[in-house]
């Protein structure tokens, strides 16, 4: 006996709506998406102020990299964001998938660029330290926060971009796989254990690491958060206690 056409109706929209709570996360953390681009953005514009020469080539050359990079992937990502309000079957979550693993690998060879870049400015200034001709004691210090602020900003877009195989895929993974621990994945309420973190929260958790040099509410899980965290504290603490220490005795 066959199914009565409004039973196959009325059975088809649990289906889709099951398709879009799966991947809903892509919709509504459209703002961290962005957040993480105009952090982007706040890093080429730091990397302009600069006042050392502290750059590998031109000065314009790593803003023109990360741009370059940052153009697409804001397109692709304003794609996404379009696609999954029409998406209805799985051909079209396919499409956008295709799309979400193009955004995450994209996002992590310009999160390399900027880190590259950030370590090499950091060197050219401890070299330019030793070698006694780093400047005055306020454009050295003016520098330091500079990439001191570049470091927090780069290692939360890590920090992001990695834990529970990044933005375009969180939400889809198992708790089990999440990178960190964060005080709201240990409360008993069901409200707080659906909970994911936004971009913001990683914001928080590289800034205490590179102020405290240690997790504080926060905690690593894996082996590369535990190596990325400590990458930046040593980062951090380079910045800190030898070129802002040493600028701040130049001022004295």
């Amino acid at each position: 006996m066959h199914d009565h056409p409004q039973a196959r109706a009325h059975s088809a929209p649990p289906h889709n709506s099951t398709m879009r709570h799966e991947h809903a996360i892509v919709h509504h953390r459209a703002l961290d998406f962005w957040a993480a681009r105009g952090a982007v953005v706040v890093i080429i514009c730091l990397q302009f102020l600069v006042i050392n020469n502290l750059s590998f080539g031109p000065r314009w050359l790593a803003p023109a990299i990360e741009a370059a990079l940052l153009a697409p992937l804001s397109i692709a990502t304003a794609w996404t964001q379009m696609q999954t309000q029409k998406a209805v079957d799985h051909e079209h979550w396919y499409a956008i998938g295709r799309f979400r693993v193009f955004i995450r690998r994209t996002a992590l060879v310009m999160t390399g660029v900027i880190s590259v870049m950030n370590c090499g400015s950091l060197i050219l200034l401890v070299r330019a330290l030793l070698e006694g001709h780093a400047g005055a004691g306020t454009t050295l210090l003016v520098d330091a926060l500079n990439i001191w602020v570049t470091n927090v900003i780069v290692f939360a877009l890590w920090f992001w971009s990695t834990d529970r195989g990044g933005p375009p895929t969180c939400g889809l993974v198992k708790r089990a796989h999440a990178d960190f621990l964060f005080p709201q994945m240990t409360l008993p309420d069901r409200e707080t254990r659906e909970w994911l973190p936004g971009f913001v929260d990683y914001v928080f958790l590289a800034f205490t690491n590179a102020t405290a040099f240690s997790p504080t509410d926060t905690l690593p899980l894996s082996q590369r958060a535990k190596l990325l965290m400590m990458a930046e504290a040593m980062i951090s603490l380079l910045t800190i206690a030898l070129v802002a220490a040493r600028a701040v005795n130049i001022l004295a």
